[in-house]
């Protein structure tokens, strides 16, 4: 019999996302979902203070796009490669249009593009594995905010995923597939963001 592995314990949040990054690649994968479901439990009751920051990042992007300055955000898209050595796809619905995205969000403070993004693609789609370090490109969309819409641009990661959750942050808000390069252009929306994926090959592991 399988000797049971203990879930790590995390003092906050970001804790929790640190020890998931050190844990994963080493140990068996019931500790990774041991790890997020303590992940679930601690932004549940953190309540509505993960909704503030949200709330007052977005407020500040607001403001800059008001001034005329470029609003940023980082997206991943979590890839990986099937027995016949082509590249997947997984892309989310929306929370509003239900139409097929990448797990995107704004920039948090103190974390890199690259781990923000893969904190996105953790909650919104509930996978996690390897973020190639130089990004894979940029995008520009038009955001729909209240009473207006805001240029935004997005630099795009790529995450090779090596964890796929039954349970994640956002299951009950969003659906999620695995989609070949080629279909997952034909539904996405943002013509250079299709063009970016739709020529997306296998990197070389770095």
């Amino acid at each position: 019999m399988a000797r049971a592995v203990p879930c790590p314990v995390a003092a906050d949040r970001n804790d929790i996302f640190r020890l998931f990054a050190v844990y994963i690649p080493a140990v068996p994968i019931r500790v990774g979902r041991c790890l997020y479901l303590q992940a679930i439990r601690t932004a549940s009751a953190a309540g509505s203070n993960g909704s503030t920051i949200a709330a007052v990042t977005k407020k500040k992007a607001i403001r800059k796009a008001q001034k005329g300055k470029r609003v940023r955000q980082v997206a991943a898209i979590p890839f990986r490669v099937n027995e016949s050595g082509d590249v997947e796809v997984m892309l989310v619905t929306s929370r509003q249009t239900r139409r097929f995205i990448l797990p995107k969000g704004w920039p948090m403070k103190g974390k890199s593009g690259r781990k923000a993004a893969a904190i996105e693609a953790l909650e919104e789609a509930g996978v996690a594995g390897t973020m190639l370090r130089q990004p894979a490109g940029t995008y520009s969309y038009w955001k729909r905010l209240q009473s207006s819409f805001v240029r935004v641009d997005v630099t795009v990661y790529l995450l090779a995923v090596n964890e796929e959750l039954a349970n994640w942050q956002e299951k009950k808000r969003r659906r999620r597939a695995w989609l070949s390069a080629g279909d997952a252009a034909l539904l996405i929306d943002e013509p250079e963001l299709s063009s970016l994926v739709m020529s997306l090959k296998a990197p070389i592991a770095e």
